[in-house]
């Protein structure tokens, strides 16, 4: 398989998608350029990333820090830091995994999303990632057990955190503004899936929002900080594409969801979302194509303060969607748990506590 991202950047079609791209490069050349000239030089920021039977998906974001980059976090973080970061376009990248090495280009955002050839026994693995002589640092990579049958796709944004994404004000707040520190875990959903990845063993667990990569750090701190199991994050890099200012997140979900289907066909995923925005339409969409790859879909009800912070609710939930995949919806973590329980994904005697 050659070492190339898995999606690379496509040649704008139309002419304003052509010119709002060659500004967004002229901008992040310019700061480029400044930086370097600031002293700072490219590092890796790594993420964790998931593999198969004899390949690995690779994630990491190529930006200019300061070679102290290595100091301590400070205390109180606000959001708007992730965003003024400088990515690196096309910088090389040298991966090494299971003592072979592949050497592999960023794209306009930073960001490398490549698969590799390389058999790596199932379980949590190590690889190794380095970008022009910068210090080596190392990712994470969960390599499923063929034998698995089970995986975990969850939402993020008022999902296992309560952020009100969808109203812009209020996502612009929570994004740019707020201390990560202040960010509400929501109630019993660590719980959930914690018994979801025990009870299973050796499930894949997918973190699936439409954040952007430059937030991956600050949610990375959260789960850990709220015993969320550690998992795979699959975000977006927003920006102009060819056919729009603005990347889709939408086709990011269901084009992520495709994939996981077409790299795992025997797992079936428990599918896991909230009623604020677009999980309930997407996830049956999904069961409808792969009714074979779904387990469940579990949907968290926001409660009327968030819902009309959400603007509003899908209310799929006041019927029971064309589907012979299991729904289950409920306010918090342990409804859920309930619910999974009744339909043979938990085991109802497990002490949920």
């Amino acid at each position: 398989m050659p070492a190339e991202n898995d999606a690379p950047d496509s040649p704008p079609r139309a002419p304003w998608a052509r010119r709002a791209v060659a500004l967004e490069d002229r901008f992040h050349r310019m700061r480029e350029r400044r930086g370097r000239r600031r002293g700072l030089e490219p590092v890796v920021i790594p993420y964790s990333g998931y593999g198969g039977n004899g390949w690995i998906r690779v994630l990491c974001r190529v930006l200019l820090a300061r070679p102290d980059a290595t100091r301590r976090t400070p205390e109180t973080i606000r959001g708007w830091r992730s965003f003024v970061s400088i990515p690196v376009a096309d910088c090389p990248v040298t991966i090494t995994a299971d003592g072979q090495q592949f050497v592999v280009h960023a794209d306009r955002g930073g960001v490398v999303d490549v698969d590799l050839t390389v058999h790596l026994e199932p379980g949590l693995r190590t690889i190794t990632l380095q970008a022009e002589g910068s210090q080596p640092v190392t990712a994470r990579v969960f390599v499923v057990d063929p034998d698995a049958r089970i995986g975990i796709v969850s939402d993020i944004d008022d999902t296992v955190m309560v952020t009100a994404l969808p109203r812009p004000f209020l996502a612009a707040w929570n994004t740019f503004v707020l201390d990560e520190h202040a960010r509400r875990p929501v109630p019993g959903m660590a719980v959930l899936l914690e018994r979801l990845t025990r009870e299973h063993e050796g499930s894949p667990v997918i973190y699936l929002s439409t954040g952007a990569w430059n937030v991956a750090p600050t949610l990375d701190r959260f789960m850990s900080r709220h015993l969320y199991p550690a998992g795979t994050m699959l975000l977006t890099d927003w920006g102009p594409t060819h056919d729009r200012l603005f990347r889709s997140g939408q086709e990011h979900k269901r084009e992520s969801l495709a994939r996981l289907a077409r790299e795992f066909p025997a797992i079936r995923w428990v599918l896991i979302g909230d009623d604020g925005q677009h999980d309930e339409a997407l996830y049956r969409e999904f069961a409808g194509a792969h009714p074979d790859n779904v387990a469940a879909i579990a949907i968290r009800q926001l409660s009327t303060p968030e819902a009309v912070f959400a603007g509003g609710r899908s209310h799929l939930d006041e019927g029971r969607p064309p589907s012979d995949v299991p729904w289950v919806w409920a306010p918090d973590g342990a409804g859920l748990a309930e619910q999974l329980a009744d339909v043979g994904l938990l085991d109802d005697h497990a002490n949920g506590d």
